[in-house]
């Protein structure tokens, strides 16, 4: 097949392929899925500098135009499906990385009033990832749409959460892409916020499909792919209405096991140590596979070699830390391993990391926060590519997120690491 004539957006009824059972992407049953990356990593290997790898790369992307297919991966994980063009944690996000090829897809799990499971960022994000003010549901929100304040410049704002609405209500809102404007004067200037650098095509009335946990798990059994559910962090006072923490990790894990799905699929994660081991001690099955996700903000923020080597013993067995925590610059100005993974591989601790594409459009942004610590290797858009071969090749991360799988998923394939 030659994926550079089709578009990852066609063909979503040929992707119901009737898989039995849950297995590992490299190993499904019936047809080998079809993989379309279409043309953005090769517009990232065009704009790269000259370099050993561009010319892998450019090799490679010769070739795959012609006529090798693609294979799907594990190294690529869908972030809230493939949101840097589709509305986060939609059906059609999902189905958009899944046909480009990711081998793993994240639901991030909240609940709604009635305590239903379903996929959101935040449990309070309906606001920026909805059009929740636009309907008569705006009138529950925990904090109605306030505007622009010219005399005070203070931003317009709003709060919604899944919490404050039932799960019929929940699944009769629309995806949107998540964004705001700090400057609007009304509901419907408030939610055209999409950055710049994303789009609204693919948002409208008759998409977004909003998805509850199960219906995720369902989706992504249906195409074969490894799933990796996030216990988002309450913003509700816990327990809620009776739902506990607890209850919560539970019924997380209970709603893999009713759908028969093998724990060896599922990487539940969390920011939070206590789910951790929680799911480690309760659920040992699953919590062997626990991803343990890193908040910092800085370097000054990360753990020491000591505290990851506590971790592992712990029983900790994943750690996902942003983009920047990995990465440092030599003294030539070149992307290197940092501190931080040198002493987390020496600790024995596998390592995923957070999130590529999410940082704008590079040449303007150096990639921001998700680069911080490289941002002087930075000038271009292709040095995504420079930074995801030095994860991969030198740190040695064995999956990453990306809100756009294409690209480490043409990596992957190029690279022989799928």
């Amino acid at each position: 097949m030659n994926f550079l004539s089709g578009t990852v957006f066609s063909a979503w009824d040929a992707m119901a392929l009737p898989w039995s059972t849950v297995l590992s992407p490299t190993h499904v049953r019936g047809p080998a899925p079809i993989v379309d990356v279409g043309v953005r990593p090769h517009f990232l290997v065009q704009d790269m500098a000259p370099s050993s790898l561009q010319s892998t790369l450019q090799a490679c992307s010769d070739m795959t135009s012609g006529h090798a297919p693609l294979k799907r991966t594990t190294f690529a994980i869908g972030h809230r499906g493939a949101c840097l063009q589709f509305p986060e944690h939609t059906k059609e996000s999902y189905l958009a990385a899944i046909r480009m090829g990711a081998g793993r897809v994240e639901c991030d799990v909240t609940f709604t009033k009635d305590h239903v499971l379903v996929c959101r960022h935040s449990q309070n994000d309906l606001h920026t990832t909805t059009n929740i003010l636009l309907t008569p549901l705006a009138a529950k929100c925990t904090k109605a749409f306030t505007p622009y304040d010219q005399a005070t410049a203070t931003a317009a704002s709003a709060e919604c959460r899944t919490t404050d609405i039932t799960l019929a209500e929940f699944k009769s809102l629309r995806g949107k892409m998540d964004g705001f404007n700090p400057m609007a004067l009304t509901p419907e200037e408030y939610v055209a916020g999409t950055p710049s650098w994303r789009t609204d095509l693919y948002a409208g009335p008759t998409s977004g499909t909003l998805m509850t946990h199960a219906e995720s798990i369902a989706l992504f059994a249906a195409h074969g792919v490894q799933m990796t559910p996030e216990l988002k962090e309450p913003v509700v006072a816990m327990p809620f209405n009776g739902f506990t923490r607890h209850a919560f990790a539970d019924k997380i894990v209970q709603e893999y096991l009713d759908a028969h799905v093998s724990p060896t699929q599922v990487f539940p994660q969390a920011f939070a140590v206590d789910d951790i081991e929680y799911w480690l001690t309760n659920h040992p099955a699953f919590g062997s596979n626990a991803v343990f996700l890193d908040d910092a903000d800085t370097i000054a923020d990360l753990p020491t070699a000591a505290e990851l080597i506590e971790y592992k013993a712990r029983g900790i067995a994943i750690v996902a830390p942003p983009i920047w925590a990995l990465l440092a610059t030599n003294e030539h100005g070149k992307m290197v391993p940092s501190v931080y993974a040198r002493h987390a591989k020496a600790a024995g601790l596998r390592i995923v990391a957070w999130s590529l594409d999410r940082a704008g459009v590079l040449s303007i942004t150096k990639g921001g926060w998700y680069y911080q610590t490289v941002q002087s290797a930075i000038e271009r858009e292709g040095d995504m590519l420079e930074a995801l071969h030095v994860l991969a090749k030198d740190v040695g991360i064995e999956s990453i997120f990306a809100d756009w799988v294409a690209t480490p998923v043409f990596y992957a394939n190029c690279l022989g690491i799928v």
